[in-house]
């Protein structure tokens, strides 16, 4: 063989190993290795950016209760290593060919979901949450067999479809918790034809989506009345998060004197517990809205639900659309949620926090701002 063909040989190869080390990018997040739920640092593959995906470089990611259900396997349907985190805020860093949407430089963020069919009722409904091929921003799998990670990353791929717009004026610590908590209470309001102004409800738990019900609830003009089991969150419920009012639910007496006040009940108690004095509290018509995850058969008497032509519902997180109408929404009425901004290595801390409901009320983790080396 002569010289030439053998260096254009060698030359050729060293071109294909870097092609393939371009396509097999490499980023790192915080995983978690078993049910024990301890995070720490992990490095991972990202695909290739494909025509209509965006490379986003992490900002900031919110900590939601689900994140720790999931690293722990609550729900028996974990799989390891995983990166948590789905309220998830970034830069677009690179864009595919067919992107329309992005721009490099532009803030973005990314929910629970990045993929569904397409094609299904749900879909083609734009209410994509409902999809029953959904893909989970992490612990899925991914169009392309490998496992979906979460924003406690330094980087993620996502197709366009699963990607809003942050509207300049509204800070990245504080959209992130709208991409969960907040669109989980904005589209039942939304959906019911709630939003108007003038009605009054009530939100039953003051946890991080209870309190992004005060805020989104305020306002859109409603009377808003706080249901808790305990007088400790009183002060901040009125004085912080401008509640109208705060109910305790052994309080007898004052649960009495408010049957049939509310237009509809806002649920976030993600735990069992009776549904009567809640559907008493409605006024005909009223609604009953289910947001917390709970496993357990819930029980009520059917005549407080037929005397009232009540309905007990529910809702999954919200659609890409309701995230965009909720993110302009919030920008518009100065809607600024309280979180508590930590870094990553504070993260196994701040899990244990939530679990024991010890934040008020949204852990944003500053990620941009953190070290994320492997081990």
């Amino acid at each position: 063989m002569c010289v030439g063909c053998r260096n254009f040989i060698i030359n050729l190869s060293l071109y294909k190993m870097g092609s393939m080390k371009e396509e097999e990018r490499k980023t790192t997040g915080w995983a978690a290795r078993d049910p024990s739920g301890i995070l720490s640092p992990y490095t991972f593959t990202l695909r290739k950016t494909g025509a209509e995906d965006v490379l986003i470089k992490v900002i900031c990611c919110g900590v939601c209760h689900t994140d720790v259900h999931q690293i722990k396997n609550d729900l028996g349907m974990s799989n390891y290593p995983m990166v948590p985190g789905h309220e998830v805020v970034g830069e677009v860093v690179e864009v595919g060919s067919d992107v329309s949407k992005f721009n490099v430089g532009d803030t973005v963020g990314v929910g629970l979901l990045v993929g569904c069919c397409n094609s299904c009722r749900p879909c083609e409904a734009e209410v994509e949450q409902y999809c029953n091929k959904k893909i989970w921003s992490y612990n899925d799998v991914y169009t392309d067999g490998k496992p979906t990670q979460g924003g406690f990353s330094t980087s993620m791929v996502v197709h366009q479809k699963f990607v809003v717009k942050i509207p300049q004026g509204l800070s990245p610590e504080q959209a992130a918790p709208l991409l969960c908590a907040g669109v989980t209470v904005y589209s039942p309001l939304s959906h019911f034809g709630l939003k108007k102004n003038g009605l009054k409800g009530a939100i039953v738990g003051l946890g991080g989506v209870g309190h992004m019900g005060v805020l989104i609830a305020k306002a859109m003009g409603h009377h808003v009345t706080v249901i808790s089991s305990s007088d400790k969150k009183r002060y901040e419920a009125m004085n912080v998060l401008g509640a109208d009012e705060y109910l305790v639910s052994s309080d007898t007496a004052k649960i009495q004197a408010s049957v049939d006040s509310f237009d509809y009940i806002i649920d976030t108690v993600p735990a069992n517990h009776p549904l009567d004095e809640y559907l008493s509290l409605l006024k005909l018509d009223g609604k009953l809205i289910l947001l917390g995850v709970i496993n357990t058969p819930l029980q009520f008497i059917s005549p407080l639900l037929m005397g009232g032509r009540k309905t007990i519902t529910g809702t999954f997180i919200g659609s890409m659309k309701e995230i965009e109408e909720l993110l302009e929404f919030c920008k518009e009425k100065d809607v600024k949620s309280t979180v508590e901004i930590v870094k990553m290595d504070y993260i196994n801390t701040a899990m244990e926090r939530v679990a024991k409901n010890d934040v008020r009320y949204r852990f944003v983790v500053d990620v941009a701002g953190s070290k994320l080396e492997d081990e």
